[in-house]
């Protein structure tokens, strides 16, 4: 049954145009255009090799954060987890299959964002688990705080307030602007958020072939916890 739920929620996440823009082709034209275009000034010669970090970890938000926040805002809403909650399928076997439909998506995500960017001259070096551990954890983070927003807020705040916390965190949070172009004050905030500690943990080990990078990690074990432990507590299914 987890299976079978997991499946529908791809295939809805795939078939809706918004979630495809937000999930696949924003990402792959932000890495393209500024790849190409020397619009920034970029810490690195090759602009991939710091772009594609960002992206993967943008992917990653987009997915386990806005896109989640905003489909379970409005199944909420509607009343469509209502229904589900009274068939077979227990509320955790529901949520395992939320999970596993966003990590399937993150998965494709991070193929064809490879991809592109491997045809754009990228070469990662490091470690591929150092890697899957940041991710996994970036999604537990993220996941968190989107069932936390969309379990908490009416369903028209959650889609207001997950595009507005996209569109912040993709300014601020290290993913196309460097974190030095932002003064050195604020710097220290910025390098607390879930988004900047994907980041600059994904760039860490595929930009310079470092090991397990801790700060990055302990600040998204951090972001998991906090935030999945306040959406179990507050979390409305009605």
């Amino acid at each position: 049954m987890v299976a079978a739920q997991a499946a529908a929620e791809v295939r809805g996440m795939l078939r809706n145009g918004e979630q495809l823009l937000l999930t696949l082709i924003i990402p792959v034209l932000l890495l393209v255009g500024f790849s190409l275009a020397p619009v920034l000034d970029l810490p690195t010669s090759r602009r991939v090799d710091f772009l594609a970090p960002g992206v993967l970890a943008l992917a990653v938000m987009s997915t386990a954060f806005t896109g989640q926040a905003i489909a379970t805002g409005f199944e909420r809403r509607y009343g469509v987890l209502k229904r589900l909650g009274a068939t077979p399928l227990s509320r955790g076997g529901l949520m395992l299959a939320k999970t596993s439909a966003v990590i399937a998506v993150e998965a494709i995500q991070v193929v064809v964002i490879a991809g592109v960017a491997l045809g754009l001259g990228w070469r990662p070096q490091g470690s591929p688990f150092a890697a899957a551990l940041l991710l996994l954890l970036g999604t537990a983070a993220f996941s968190g705080l989107g069932l936390l927003m969309a379990g908490t807020l009416r369903a028209e705040a959650t889609l207001a307030g997950a595009n507005l916390v996209y569109l912040v965190l993709l300014g601020c949070g290290g993913v196309v602007f460097p974190l030095t172009a932002f003064p050195a004050g604020a710097r220290g905030v910025l390098e607390l958020l879930p988004i900047s500690a994907l980041t600059g943990g994904l760039r860490a080990v595929l930009g310079s072939g470092a090991a397990l990078p801790v700060a990055a990690l302990a600040v998204l074990a951090a972001w998991a916890v906090l935030s999945l432990g306040l959406a179990a507590r507050t979390f409305r299914w009605e």
